[in-house]
C-alpha cells in the first residue's frame, strides 16, 4: 500500500478519486457520492461520445476536475495518462463499477499501489469459465459446465450437459445475452441457433467486443438472490441477500428485488458465498453473488466482483438508511473502519414494461402519495420502440418502495405499478 500523505488535502478532508466509467452509461450516483463528501474526481473513459447524449452525466461530469479519454482504450495508453495525471495531482482511490473495466482499473490500482481487488483475481473474475474451474478444484458444489469456442463444441457441450441448459459468454456480465434450452425441439436443425451461433461479435459497448468463447452450463430451477458483500483485506462482510423476481419465461428480466429477504437460511449462504470469494482470491472490494437455491443449498450463477449495479444500490440505501456509495469509496480510501451496520427495514423494487410491442406514446404514472414510495423513475422516453421483457433493456421504469414491513412495501410497489397508464402505438401511423 501506498501510504504517502498529501498535507493539505488532508487538512481539507478531501481525496482525488479516479473513476472509470458509468455503469450503465447513465448512473451518477457514485458521482453525487462523491462530490457530497467533499472529494474531487477524474474521470477516465474510452469513449467519451458514449455519455454526450445524457444531459444529466454532462451535468456531473462538469463538476469532475479533469476528463481523459484513452481510444483506443490500451492498458500502455491508459498507464501513461494516469501516471502523469498522478504526478500532478495524487490520485487516492480508483473506482470501477463497470464489469469490462474492472482488469484495467485492477492494473492501474496495483500500479498506484492503491487498495483494489488483485489483478489476477480480476482477470480470473472475467472469465465465467475460468471461474467454474477454480471452485471445482475448491470442491464447491455448482452446475454442470462445458466451454464451447466453436459451433461443433457448443452442440456437444450442450449433449453432454443435458437439457435444460444455459448458454453465455464467458465474458458477459449481468447475466445478459443468455440463451436457454429447455426441450428438445430446441436443439431440432431447423430452429436450433447451435450450428450458426458463432461468431457472435456481442458489442458490450465502450469499444469493448466479445470474445466469442462460450460457456454450456445445466440450468438449475429455484429461486435466485444477490448476495451483497464487503471485503477488507481479504477478510469478507455479509451485507444481506437481495431477493429477486423475475418477468414470466421465457423472460430473464428482473420484474424487481427485496432487500434484505427473510425466507432463505442466511447462515448457510453467507458460508457458501464466502467459499467462492475464498477461491476466486477476492481480496479488496464489494461484491455482487448470485445464486440460485436448491433443496441441497445454494450454486453459484456468477461473481460480480463489483457494487450490484441496475440501481439495486439504492434499495440497499434504503435499507439501511445509509449511503453504500459512501461506504464503497471509503472502503478503496481505507477509511472504512467498521462495518457494524444492519437493515432496519425492508425495500423492495419492482420494474414496469410493456405487454405489447409498438412504440411509446405516453406513459402516466398513477398520483399515489405515500411517504412509502422513494424513488420512481422511468427509463424510456415517448417515441422509443419498445416490446415485452425479454431482457432488462426492455424495461420502462421502476418504482421503489421501502416500509418496516415485507407485505405492505410489496403490495405499494404492485399496486403502483398496476395503476400505471400505458399508451402504445401498435401500427405506423397512416401517411399524409
Amino acid at each position: 500500500m501506498r501510504w504517502g500523505f498529501d498535507w493539505l488535502k488532508a487538512a481539507r478532508k478531501l481525496a482525488h478519486i479516479l473513476l472509470i466509467e458509468l455503469p450503465g452509461g447513465d448512473d451518477t450516483d457514485i458521482i453525487d457520492a462523491t462530490l457530497s463528501l467533499g472529494h474531487e474526481f477524474t474521470f477516465l473513459t474510452g469513449d467519451l461520445n458514449h455519455y454526450k447524449d445524457r444531459p444529466d452525466v454532462a451535468t456531473r461530469l462538469a463538476l469532475a476536475r479533469g476528463i481523459v479519454e484513452v481510444r483506443p482504450f490500451d492498458f500502455a495508453s491508459i498507464e501513461q495518462r494516469v501516471l502523469a495525471l498522478d504526478a500532478v495531482a495524487h490520485i487516492d482511490a480508483v473506482l470501477c463499477l463497470v464489469d469490462t473495466r474492472m482488469i484495467e482499473a485492477s492494473r492501474l490500482a496495483h500500479k498506484l499501489s492503491l487498495r483494489f481487488l488483485n489483478p489476477e483475481s480480476a482477470c480470473l473474475l472475467r472469465d465465467k469459465f475460468s471461474v467454474r474451474k477454480r471452485l471445482q478444484q475448491h470442491g464447491i458444489e455448482q452446475p454442470r459446465f462445458r466451454l464451447a469456442t466453436r459451433n461443433d463444441e457448443l452442440r456437444l457441450g450442450v449433449e453432454a450437459i443435458g437439457l435444460p441448459a444455459l448458454i453465455k459468454p464467458c465474458d458477459g456480465y449481468g447475466s445478459q445475452n443468455i440463451v436457454l434450452l429447455r426441450d428438445e425441439i430446441d436443439l431440432s436443425p431447423l430452429l436450433s441457433p447451435l450450428d450458426d451461433f458463432l461468431p457472435q461479435r456481442l458489442d458490450y459497448g465502450l469499444g469493448v467486443e466479445a470474445n466469442d468463447r462460450l460457456m454450456v452450463e445445466q440450468f438449475i430451477e429455484g429461486p435466485v438472490v444477490g448476495c451483497d458483500t464487503i471485503t477488507v483485506n481479504g477478510r469478507h462482510h455479509f451485507l444481506g441477500i437481495n431477493e429477486k423476481v423475475f418477468f414470466a419465461p421465457p423472460s430473464f428480466a428482473i420484474r424487481g428485488g427485496c432487500f434484505p429477504s427473510d425466507r432463505f437460511d442466511e447462515d448457510r449462504i453467507r458460508d457458501y458465498v464466502f467459499r467462492v470469494l475464498n477461491a476466486v482470491g477476492f481480496d479488496w472490494g464489494m461484491a455482487h453473488v448470485e445464486l440460485v437455491i436448491t433443496p441441497e443449498g445454494p450454486l453459484l450463477v456468477e461473481v460480480n466482483p463489483r457494487l450490484v449495479g441496475a440501481k439495486i444500490p439504492r434499495l440497499l440505501n434504503m435499507a439501511f438508511e445509509r449511503s453504500i456509495h459512501t461506504d464503497l469509496i471509503a472502503l478503496h480510501l481505507g477509511q472504512l473502519q467498521k462495518i457494524d451496520f444492519s437493515p432496519t427495514q425492508f425495500a423492495v423494487s419492482r420494474w414496469f414494461s410493456s405487454p405489447q410491442y409498438g412504440v411509446l406514446k405516453k406513459l402516466t404514472l398513477p398520483a399515489i402519495q405515500d411517504g412509502r414510495i422513494r424513488c420512481v423513475e422511468i427509463v424510456k422516453k415517448e417515441g422509443t420502440p419498445i416490446r415485452p421483457p425479454f431482457n432488462n433493456g426492455d424495461r420502462l421504469g421502476y418504482v421503489m418502495v421501502a416500509a418496516k414491513e415485507r407485505a405492505s412495501a410489496e403490495a405499494l410497489a404492485e399496486d403502483f405499478v398496476q395503476r400505471i397508464e400505458l399508451d402504445v402505438e401498435t401500427e405506423p401511423p397512416a401517411k399524409t
